[in-house]
């Protein structure tokens, strides 16, 4: 006998509504190429100190040699980072893809949180932790020729959001991963146009002179060229179809992927080997600065964590909103430290201090978020994470 059909009630349609968003998060999933954290991006902070090892040795042995690199120049940027910085920048933003824009609206509350972390509370938390620490209570042990630009690298440290390490960050805490890739695309071209009007703000409350030349011709070097290159290079490797263009996609990805990490260590070094007699003079410059930049990614990821339990964000969407919130574009960071102090910069140097206490500060954050999911979702009308991405539990 024939089953009789029957209009499906609220509990069958959940289930349908469940099973689709399952399915979708699935794929999701399957498409990243950072699901997982690299031996070589875990242990980056070891990397670092190698890098300061090198180039301090070869900035002692060959002197002449770096000078001579740091000669190189157009219009006072600095032609060898210039091209590493593209080799470091241009990977990662293939990653980005610009159409996940249209998703913005699905995740307002993360999406509202986020940005107003990154761009109206991370660049004057900075700002004001610099001041504090490094113009205050350090002071004394600090190079006094030197504070202004400390704080300056700071700024500049603080003042761009994160672009590639955000997705390992996401991945880690079972962040969402549509919410993930539409935040990062929309700071990406917000960066475009706040990225200078917020350094030279906070650089000019800090009584530090801003070379505005110099500044926005970093920004369309470092932020706007890489990111057309970027955008160009993916919709050509895409334009194959659907399941042929994903794959050429992945496979470039993968190629690439190295040369970031090769592109910045190499500037580590250099950036090392003319920094090596300041650092051997003082060696405890690098873990004063690393206190404010601390702070400012336990104090902003807290934040944003705290705001979206407020607006009842679910989980998945909070844990990526603080770790975006947190976390800095370091490479863009180096870069224009040295387009607008010099190798030689405290400022700098304050920047490379930033990539050095990146991870394992982040990896703290990450496991914090991950360890307080069941306080998170204890606050009534939060959605729990098997209703946000069920499919992602058996993983």
């Amino acid at each position: 006998m024939p089953t009789q059909w029957s209009e499906p009630n609220e509990y069958d349609t959940n289930k349908i509504k469940g099973y689709q968003m399952s399915i979708q998060c699935e794929a999701t999933a399957k498409k990243s190429t950072t699901s997982e954290m690299r031996v070589f991006e875990r242990y980056l902070s070891l990397w670092v100190f190698i890098c300061i090892a090198i180039g301090v040795s070869l900035g002692h042995l060959f002197p002449s040699l770096f000078h001579f690199m740091g000669e190189l120049q157009i219009a006072q940027i600095n032609v060898p980072v210039a091209v590493l910085v593209w080799l470091m920048i241009i990977p990662m933003l293939i990653k980005v893809d610009l159409n996940a824009l249209k998703d913005v609206h699905k995740f307002w509350r993360g999406i509202s949180v986020t940005l107003f972390i990154n761009w109206g509370v991370k660049p004057f938390s900075m700002a004001f932790l610099g001041w504090i620490f490094i113009g205050y209570f350090f002071r004394n042990w600090l190079p006094a020729d030197q504070i202004d630009s400390y704080i300056a690298g700071l700024i500049l440290l603080s003042a761009a959001p994160c672009t590639a390490m955000v997705f390992v960050w996401s991945n880690l805490s079972r962040g969402e991963p549509h919410f993930t890739l539409s935040q990062v695309a929309l700071n990406d071209i917000i960066m475009v146009f706040a990225f200078a009007p917020v350094v030279a703000l906070l650089l000019g409350m800090s009584s530090i002179h801003v070379p505005w030349n110099t500044l926005l011709l970093s920004v369309l070097l470092y932020i706007v060229v890489p990111l057309i290159i970027a955008n160009l290079w993916r919709r050509w490797l895409l334009s194959s179809g659907n399941d042929n263009g994903q794959k050429r996609l992945d496979r470039t990805l993968q190629l690439i992927q190295p040369w970031s990490l090769i592109a910045l260590l190499a500037t580590l070094v250099l950036l090392f080997g003319f920094q090596g007699e300041q650092i051997i003079r003082q060696p405890l410059i690098i873990l004063l600065l690393a206190v404010p930049i601390t702070l400012q990614v336990f104090f902003n990821s807290g934040l944003a964590y705290l705001l979206n339990r407020i607006v009842k964000s679910p989980h998945c969407v909070a844990g990526p909103s603080a770790l975006i919130g947190a976390s800095n574009f370091f490479e863009l960071a180096v870069a224009t430290a040295i387009a607008l102090f010099g190798f030689e910069s405290g400022a700098a140097l304050a920047t490379v201090v930033g990539v050095l206490v990146e991870v394992p500060v982040m990896l703290i954050a990450v496991r914090v978020v991950g360890s307080t999911a069941g306080w998170y979702e204890s606050k009534p009308g939060i959605a729990s994470y098997e209703e946000c991405c069920p499919s992602k539990l058996a993983t």
